[in-house]
C-alpha cells in the first residue's frame, strides 16, 4: 500500500448559504498522480484553494505527512507556510509567469525566500557575503537542473512571454519545482494545449511522479490526460464526491456518466 502524503477528512467549505465543498474525504499517496475531475462548478478550484491556504475550510481537516516536520494541519497554517514549510505548491488556470523576464529569471525569482534569507534582507547581498553568493549559485544550479530535465534549457535566456502557450505551461511547472515541493497541485495544466503538447505534458507528469517521487494532485478537464496518467481519480459534482477509483472504475461509474452526460428525462423516454 502506498504511503499517504495528504489526507483530507470531511472537508466542507461554505460561502454564506452556498456549500461549495460538502463533506469531502480523499487521500493523495506519495509518488502517485491523483486527479480531481467534475463538471464546471463542481468545486474543484475551491478544493485547491482550501488545500493551499487561500481559503480556510468551514469544517474538516487537511493533514500533510511531512518527512521532516511530521503531520501538519494545513487548514490551521498561515497560507505562506503551506508552501514554505509543508511543501504544497500550486499552479493556476491562468499563466502567471513574468513575461518580460527570461525563462531562467522566472525560475530564480521562484526561489526568493531562500535568497532573501541568505541575503539577510539585502545586507549580505550588498556586501557580497559568502553565504549569499553560495545561495545564489545554488538557486542558479537548481533552475538550470529543472530546465535541463524539462527540456527547456535552450530557452533559458528567452523572454517567457515570447514562447508558445504550451511551453509557458512547462515553465510554470519548472518554476514550481524550484521550491522543492512534496505535493504539486496543478490546476488545468492541459488547458489550451494542442495534442502534441498534451502528450508532452503526460510524459512530464509521469516522469515527476515515477522518477522523482512527487505527489501530483491534478485538476483537469482533458480526459485524455486524466485517463492516461492518473493512478487514482476523485469525481466531484456540486461539491460532493460522487465516485472514486481507478480510471477504468471511474469511466464505467453510472454516477459519473450521469454527471457528465446528463440523464434522459421521463418525457424523452416516452417519446422514444
Amino acid at each position: 500500500m502506498s504511503e499517504m502524503l495528504l489526507e483530507v477528512d470531511r472537508l466542507t467549505m461554505r460561502f454564506g448559504g452556498l456549500t461549495a465543498i460538502d463533506d469531502l474525504s480523499v487521500a493523495v499517496p506519495k509518488g502517485k498522480i491523483t486527479s480531481i475531475i467534475g463538471p464546471n462548478g463542481a468545486g474543484k478550484t475551491t478544493f485547491f484553494n482550501c488545500l493551499t491556504g487561500f481559503y480556510k475550510p468551514t469544517e474538516g481537516s487537511v493533514r500533510m505527512h511531512h518527512p521532516v516536520h511530521g503531520p501538519l494541519l494545513l487548514n490551521e497554517m498561515p497560507s505562506y507556510h503551506v508552501a514554505r514549510k509543508a511543501g504544497v505548491v500550486r499552479t493556476f488556470q491562468n499563466i502567471r509567469l513574468f513575461p518580460n523576464m527570461s525563462v531562467l529569471e522566472n525560475l530564480i525569482v521562484a526561489q526568493h525566500n531562500a535568497l532573501q534569507t541568505a541575503s539577510r534582507f539585502s545586507l549580505a547581498g550588498l556586501f557580497g557575503r559568502a553565504g549569499f553568493k553560495q545561495a545564489r549559485e545554488a538557486a542558479l544550479e537548481k533552475a538550470e537542473m529543472w530546465l535541463t530535465r524539462l527540456k527547456l534549457i535552450e530557452l533559458a535566456d528567452t523572454a517567457a512571454g515570447n514562447l508558445s502557450y504550451g511551453t509557458q505551461r512547462r515553465i510554470e511547472i519548472a518554476r514550481a519545482l524550484c521550491v522543492d515541493p512534496l505535493l504539486l497541485c496543478l490546476d488545468e495544466p492541459a488547458a489550451g494545449l494542442n495534442p502534441r503538447e498534451s502528450a508532452e505534458l503526460n510524459e512530464l507528469l509521469l516522469y515527476l511522479s515515477r522518477e522523482h517521487g512527487k505527489g501530483v494532485l491534478l485538476i483537469e478537464h482533458d480526459m485524455n490526460v486524466v485517463m492516461r496518467v492518473s493512478d487514482h481519480i476523485c469525481v466531484l459534482n456540486f461539491g460532493t464526491k460522487i465516485a472514486e477509483g481507478t480510471p477504468e472504475q471511474v469511466q464505467n461509474d453510472p454516477n459519473v456518466i450521469k454527471a457528465y452526460l446528463g440523464e434522459e428525462d421521463a418525457d424523452d423516454k416516452e417519446a422514444a
